[in-house]
Formats: C-alpha cells, structure tokens, sequence
C-alpha cells in the first residue's frame, strides 16, 4: 500500500511540474518565467524553475507583444531568483501585526487613530485594525497616491480619505487597508516597516533573499517585471527591475504594507512551513490559528479560484499581482508557492486559472 501511495504522489507531482513548466511556452505564454516551491512541514517535494527572468527590452503597443532582447542577454529563472511579490508583500505586514497584538503593543478590535491620530477618516468613522485586516473597513481599493506631490502629501490624502460604506458592514478588498495598517505599526513600534519585517519575519527564519528595497548588487538576480507606461499602467517608468512595480509602492519610497517585498520561493517555503508547523518562531500557534482560520487576517481562506482542489478544507493564501501565490493547506498538510513574471513585458487581465491547476495537481498528489 506504501509503494502505491508513493507511486501516485510521484505521479501527481509529475503532472505538477508539467503544468508549471508549461507556462512560460507558447506564442503568448503565461508569463515569462515561473519558480515553483511545494511541499511539506518537514520539507520540499518539488523546487523547480522554467523560463526567463529577463526576456524583454519593451513592449510594442502597436504590434501588441514584447520586443526581446538578444538571445545572449535573455536571463533564465534560477533557484535563488527574486521576484517582486506584489501583494505577497501583506502577508508579511498581517504577521508583523499580529505579534504587535501578542507583545501588547496594539489590540485587534482597537481603533487605528488610537495609533496612529494623523488618520482623521479613520478616527471619524471608528475603523478598526480588525477591519483593516479582514477588508471591512469600507474603505475604496486604491487611490492615485502617485499623483501626489511629494510622500507627506500623499500620506495626507490617505489620511483623509473616508470609507465609501459604514466600516464592519461589507467586505471590500482594499491596499489602502494594509497601508493604514502600516502606519499603525511604525507608530506604535517607533520603526519603519521594512525593519519591523527584518526583525520579525525575516530575520528569525534566516529568509536573507527577503527585503524591500534591494541593493544595486542584487539586481543580477531579479526577475524584470513591466514596461510600464501610460495607459496601461499609471506612470511612465520604463522597463522595470529591481525596484517595485506598484505605483503606490513606489512612490512611497518601495516600503509599503500592501506590496515592496522581494523574495525567492525558497525564502517563502521557508515562512510556509513555520506556518504549517503552528508559527514559530514569528507568532504563537493561537495567533496562527487565528490568522489562517475563516474569515481569515490577512490571508485569504479556501478561494478555489488561485488554489484549485486544495481550497475546501481551510486553506489560507493569497496572490499578487506580478503573477505571486502562495498556498498554505494545513488540513493536508502541503504549501505550494509560485512566483511568476505575467507583468514581464506589459500587465495583461488576470488569469489564475494556471494557478488553480497547480492546486489541484498538487492536492490530488498528497490524498
């Protein structure tokens, strides 16, 4: 019975590894480049790469397909490949707050001007940082910040902005969420974000490709994401790389609690089985539990639709916009994470059903 069971995980995890590698292929593949990190508490059952982390110099908007580089220069996805996690990037902010609650420092249902009274909207309308975390705070989901004149300004414009229905009532997913959250975070801590992630994500589980903001001297590394230009993105950038591809993010300064993070999906295997193992060293299992269980902080639970069959018994996830998820299914036990460059060279409209295929792979090689 053993060696059956083996010999189907084996199979499941083959027919894993083709969808992946499928993905970069084709005419109008689904992205560029793609690495894969699945597998247990105790350890991986598959860490693979396929494609290009860099392929493209520009997108041709009137021929509508990228103009690439010369083969000699395209750059393949490695095991140690950064990529920009986009939203990935909340997961980390949810985690840092949560052990704010557990060293007392904010309270869950406590009001977020009580932390942070520069945000005037929130303090009129009673938002709390449990709304923050589960998307009820009614709040839009997003705003030209990068329209702004300078960081202080577009503080204030977030500051002021009031929910568009009564905050607890509807659930409404918003960036603005997780960047409030943030500023509740510094000021209750008296340090920025990207050193409360060091020192509470990063640094205990030794995830040393994880940062906001990377050096110069690892952009050999990082995956290219978007020629990112108007009208298809909000600003005139340029191909990016190495510097984060949400425009709010960016003018911010690359540290932002709804996206900035850069990782490998090494690094983010490593954060999944301190989750699957109950959250230590970065929470206790009751706040682990707490933030993995329906309705979910922060994490997103049993959505079928970007984790395939391995949504329906409490799996807790979520997706970023580059083409980043990650899956955390304590019922069975198994993460998967896939990071992938779909924005590399233009943002196209969102298609998880490769992602959704992965799960279901991957739920169907461990039952």
């Amino acid at each position: 019975m053993a060696a059956t069971y083996q010999a189907e995980r084996d199979r499941g995890l083959t027919r894993l590894l083709e969808i992946v590698r499928a993905l970069p292929e084709g005419e109008r593949p689904w992205c560029s480049g793609v690495a894969l990190a699945a597998g247990t508490a105790s350890g991986p059952l598959a860490e693979e790469s396929f494609g290009w982390a860099v392929r493209y110099a520009a997108y041709d908007e009137r021929a509508d397909r990228g103009v690439e580089l010369p083969r000699e220069r395209w750059v393949p996805v490695r095991h140690d490949t950064l990529f920009d996690l986009a939203s990935l990037t909340k997961l980390c902010t949810t985690i840092v707050a949560l052990r704010a609650v557990e060293r007392g420092l904010i309270a869950l249902d406590g009001r977020v001007a009580a932390y942070a009274p520069e945000c005037t909207a929130a303090a009129e309308h009673g938002i709390t940082v449990r709304q923050l975390l589960t998307h009820t705070s009614g709040l839009v989901p997003e705003l030209p910040l990068y329209e702004e004149d300078g960081v202080r300004r577009r503080w204030a414009r977030l500051a002021a902005e009031p929910p568009v229905t009564p905050p607890g009532t509807a659930r409404r997913y918003s960036d603005l969420n997780f960047l409030l959250l943030q500023r509740v975070l510094e000021r209750t801590a008296g340090r920025p974000l990207d050193r409360l992630v060091q020192e509470t994500v990063t640094g205990p589980l030794g995830m040393a490709a994880t940062r906001f903001t990377p050096p110069a001297s690892w952009l050999p590394r990082i995956a290219a994401t978007e020629d990112q230009r108007r009208p298809w993105g909000k600003a005139d950038r340029g191909m990016l790389r190495g510097v984060v591809h949400d425009e709010n993010a960016w003018a911010l300064g690359g540290v932002a609690g709804h996206a900035g993070l850069f990782s490998t999906a090494g690094d983010l295997a490593v954060l999944c089985r301190a989750l699957l193992a109950g959250g230590g060293p970065v929470l206790s299992p009751d706040s682990t539990e707490l933030m993995l269980s329906a309705p979910g902080l922060g994490f997103e639970v049993d959505q079928p639709w970007f984790m395939g069959e391995l949504a329906g018994r409490g799996a807790a996830g979520h997706t970023g916009f580059t083409g980043t998820s990650l899956v955390v299914d304590r019922a069975r036990g198994v993460y998967l994470v896939l990071l992938a460059t779909t924005v590399h060279p233009r943002r196209r409209p969102g298609d998880s059903g490769p992602r959704a295929a992965a799960g279901t792979a991957l739920a169907r090689a461990v039952e």
